[in-house]
């Protein structure tokens, strides 16, 4: 008897808790305490990928009020998904980083679901908001993001035309320092109109150790090196373009772990990079999936010489 009394109120005390839960109010009638609004994201394995097609099996089955999301974001980065008050917001998980916390969520709005991803920093204050994904585009295009564990968000599209060649573009976007989104790489083949100024995102850095400096075929084919933390490490920022109209782009920490030779690889990401610097020349060879860093019909795969340092002019005295 005295088994069954102990079963019993475990059984109750388990079925409290669970009813406590379940008893959270994310509608926004009420304030939201901020440890409940983020546990509701959970903790995303990467890299993912999520299409247009699956767009709504990433979604939790919590709902939250447009009224609770913005009780934490402003309503200018709502106010898009908000002019319909019957929007329902799922969330899809959580990417946390040292200084940022990456917020997913799923906004439905008469059949059509939107993939949002909001940035917050270390004090959970709001800092920038980007839209990723549309499930109903209508254009004819296959539509996707691919994260990786930076995170960078590559959203692509593609189709086939009428000649069955794939058409495509690919932009990766980024959180800056800047409290904004930025375009940290793009390719494509659908706009033969191509910009002539490339923007190198490490130029500014120090490149003071042995293998640091600009390793340069021309201007659209140049791999940047600049100082990392240790006399081991190396930012890295790639770029090229070859003859068939085919364009990589890739930026990273590469270590070194032999006098020339370095890897670029992080855990969980497919691309990988293997650097060998040599009689003033860096070749790098792709070792790994690069695919979605570059176009489908070229590698990374290159030998680039090292650009002479220009040193000031000495200056004159009277």
């Amino acid at each position: 008897m005295k088994k069954l009394q102990y079963s019993l109120g475990v059984t109750f005390v388990i079925f409290f808790i669970c009813c406590q839960q379940q008893k959270k109010d994310f509608s926004g009638a009420k304030p939201i305490n901020s440890n409940d609004f983020f546990a509701a994201f959970s903790p995303i394995n990467l890299p993912l990928t999520i299409a247009d097609t699956n767009i709504n099996s990433f979604s939790d089955t919590t709902s939250i009020g447009l009224k609770a999301m913005e009780q934490f974001i402003p309503d200018s980065s709502v106010i898009p998904y908000s002019f319909n008050k019957k929007a329902v917001v799922h969330p899809v998980g959580s990417i946390q980083k040292a200084k940022e916390k990456y917020l997913l969520a799923n906004f439905t709005i008469k059949n059509n679901t939107h993939l949002v991803v909001y940035v917050f920093n270390e004090n959970n204050q709001f800092r920038a908001a980007k839209e990723l994904l549309t499930m109903k585009n209508n254009d004819g295009y296959f539509h996707n993001v691919y994260i990786n564990k930076e995170p960078t968000f590559l959203i692509s599209r593609e189709k086939y035309g009428s000649d069955k060649k794939l058409m495509y573009t690919r932009n990766g976007w980024i959180y800056n320092s800047g409290n904004t989104f930025m375009i940290a790489m793009s390719d494509g083949n659908e706009n033969t109109l191509k910009n002539n100024t490339i923007i190198n995102p490490i130029d500014t850095l120090p490149q003071k150790n042995k293998f640091s400096g600009n390793y340069v075929k021309n201007n659209k084919n140049f791999i940047a090196i600049r100082d990392g933390k240790t006399s081991k490490l190396y930012h890295f920022f790639i770029h090229f373009e070859n003859n068939d109209n085919c364009t990589g782009e890739l930026k990273g920490t590469l270590k070194m772990i032999g006098e020339e030779k370095g890897i670029y690889k992080e855990i969980g990401e497919p691309c990988g990079i293997e650097f060998i610097f040599k009689n003033h020349e860096v070749t790098f060879k792709e070792n790994g999936k690069c695919g979605n860093k570059r176009g489908i019909q070229c590698y990374f795969d290159d030998t680039y010489p090292l650009q002479k340092k220009h040193k000031p002019a000495k200056k004159k005295y009277s």
